[in-house]
């Protein structure tokens, strides 16, 4: 019997009581998620035969949950949205989904975005935690300076979800609580490859990367000063707000300047998939900030973010109440009626 097969449990739930679904993209995306399964399963046989997603099952506290992944090297909206169709078609009793990965942050004067934390895509007002970049209008205003439209909503998370936020606010706030989410990255601690990276280089907006795989050939000079973080009881830093969206990976910087400054987009970081997922699935997105979205990106940040953003799944799941999730119906159901509810 291999490793693999002797950490599966032998007590099998039915199909129908999975009832979370767990969305990667990356390969990294998907070893970190399956490393926060409490028990794991073998899972139902997959009831169509034109199923391609990979799937991992297993338990987070009193959920059963069902862990899909992109097919490798294929990424971007419209892949997503195939992605949680297939899933919707072989598990229709699952309630929501979460998004989890990593994404580009938007650091500005008003969030202090760092590299290795975490955005969760759960939005104010009218926005509801994602917008399609392809969505937003440009244009120049009387006084020549840059301006934003939206003209396409997409859905917010599930009540469910947004309910169980403000106890892991509570939770994460108070230093008396333990660092839940410090504990969960444990869980990767023999791999040496998702430990946190010593450098977190953020470079002025108008300084574009000078050539070399890890910005040799920058100038430290173009570095943008910022006040240490004082050590607090808790390892990742979790912002709420704004993820923008498209099929384009975001590179330019004074795109990213211009929607994360924009008093009513104020988008905190930028991924690939999210846009096609919240208007087919209910769904929450959390992202683990890997780079600043402009061209020194590298993939230096990309285990631990991924892991970061895992691990804070993963105290959600800890902390909502499973049989709130119970009470929801099927996304299958929803699906079928053309809409979807909140």
């Amino acid at each position: 019997m291999s490793s693999s097969e002797s950490n599966v449990d032998p007590q099998e739930p039915r199909e129908n009581e999975y009832t979370v679904g767990w969305i990667c993209a990356l390969q990294e995306e998907y070893e970190v998620a399956c490393k926060m399964l409490d028990r794991r399963f073998k899972g139902p046989r997959m009831a169509h035969p034109n199923e391609d997603n990979t799937y991992e099952f297993g338990q987070i506290s009193d959920h059963y949950v069902v862990i899909g992944c992109l097919p490798f090297g294929d990424y971007g909206t419209n892949s997503a949205a195939a992605v949680a169709k297939d899933m919707v078609r072989s598990f229709p009793k699952l309630r929501f989904a979460l998004l989890v990965g990593i994404g580009g942050g938007a650091p500005t004067r008003k969030d202090d975005i760092r590299l290795g934390d975490v955005v969760v895509g759960a939005g104010k007002g009218v926005h509801g935690g994602v917008i399609q970049l392809d969505a937003v209008k440009r244009y120049k205003s009387v006084d020549g300076s840059l301006s934003t439209q939206l003209w396409r909503h997409l859905n917010g998370p599930p009540n469910v979800l947004l309910g169980a936020l403000p106890k892991i606010q509570e939770r994460y706030n108070d230093p008396d609580e333990v660092d839940k989410i410090a504990q969960n990255m444990e869980r990767m601690s023999n791999r040496p490859e998702f430990e946190r990276p010593s450098d977190d280089r953020l470079y002025r907006a108008s300084y574009p990367h000078q050539g070399g795989s890890d910005c040799e050939n920058c100038d430290a000079e173009e570095l943008v000063t910022r006040v240490e973080r004082a050590v607090t009881h808790r390892v990742v830093k979790v912002h709420y707000g704004t993820i923008g969206s498209s099929n384009s990976l975001m590179k330019m910087v004074d795109e990213r300047e211009l929607y994360a400054n924009d008093p009513d987009l104020r988008i905190l970081c930028f991924e690939m998939e999210a846009a096609g997922l919240v208007n087919t699935v209910p769904c929450l997105v959390i992202r683990g900030i890997c780079d600043y979205a402009d061209s020194h990106k590298n993939d230096d940040w990309h285990n631990y973010a991924a892991l970061a953003a895992a691990a804070y799944a993963k105290e959600l799941l800890d902390n909502l109440r499973a049989e709130k999730v119970t009470e929801q119906p099927g996304w299958g159901s929803v699906l079928d009626k053309g809409t979807l509810m909140r």
